[in-house]
């Protein structure tokens, strides 16, 4: 499903490349009958600002929205299973699924990762890569309402992919949830996060089972100094690719 890759490549870390890149994007929007006129138009303008908006500005928002707390962060389980165990098993799992249909990773990125993710599907059936989303429908409702409750412009990704897979999520139910709860983004938070992830840590090496460290992880995720977009490719080209030619 192409509007997938689309969105993939839209929804990763903005570099000079997917800049070049946004007239062949946009292109692709206009031929995606999975979504509606009205978010094709909405796609094709999020992705013009992509385009005309300086690459650092760019950049720079996209670390505020994405870098600072976990209610926003593009990682599936942090949304699941945050900081427990059951987080290891479940990446284990997703990466199975990966190389049981052929798809190989080659980006340092961990798999649950959406723009990942949406990848994946994208290399999918049709029907397969609806139920792909599906499974995933809650989680990125609810950030399609924390977005649009901090007025992040990525919020219409989100429900262009609520609006592909079908599936029915109470948006209202979780625009009020997303609207009282309390926002993780600030310093103070980040530091309370911090503390709280240090008193788990010398929790456990005092033998009390409260944490494992080599599972506590930043609440920040740190991009790598030259990050790597999701790879573009023409249509023809992402089949070929799909079918392992």
């Amino acid at each position: 499903m192409e509007i997938l890759k689309v969105i993939s490549a839209l929804m990763d870390y903005p570099t000079p490349e997917l800049q070049t890149l946004a007239n062949p994007i946009k292109d692709a929007i206009q031929r995606a009958r999975e979504i509606s006129p009205a978010m094709r138009e909405e796609l094709i303008r999020f992705t013009n600002g992509i385009q005309s908006n300086d690459i650092m500005d760019l950049q720079e928002s996209y670390g505020e929205h994405f870098d600072r707390g976990r209610s926003l962060s593009l990682l599936l389980f942090e949304h699941v299973h945050g900081e427990s165990r059951d987080r290891g098993q479940a990446m284990v799992d997703l990466m199975d699924l990966y190389e049981q249909s052929g798809f190989e990773i080659t980006r340092r990125e961990l798999p649950d990762y959406i723009p990942m993710y949406l990848e994946y599907l994208s290399t999918q059936e049709d029907l397969k890569a609806r139920e792909g989303l599906t499974d995933v429908a809650h989680i990125i409702g609810m950030l399609s309402a924390r977005m649009k409750e901090r007025n992040c412009e990525y919020a219409c990704l989100l429900d262009a992919l609520l609006m592909i897979s079908g599936a029915h999520v109470d948006l209202d139910e979780l625009r009020t949830k997303a609207a009282n709860e309390e926002r993780d983004d600030s310093l103070e938070a980040m530091d309370k996060i911090w503390e709280e992830e240090m008193i788990t840590f010398m929790g456990d090496q005092k033998g009390d089972g409260q944490g494992c460290p080599s599972q506590n992880q930043s609440p920040i995720k740190l991009k790598e100094e030259t990050p790597t977009a999701v790879h573009w490719v023409q249509p023809d080209t992402a089949n070929r690719l799909a079918k392992g030619e």
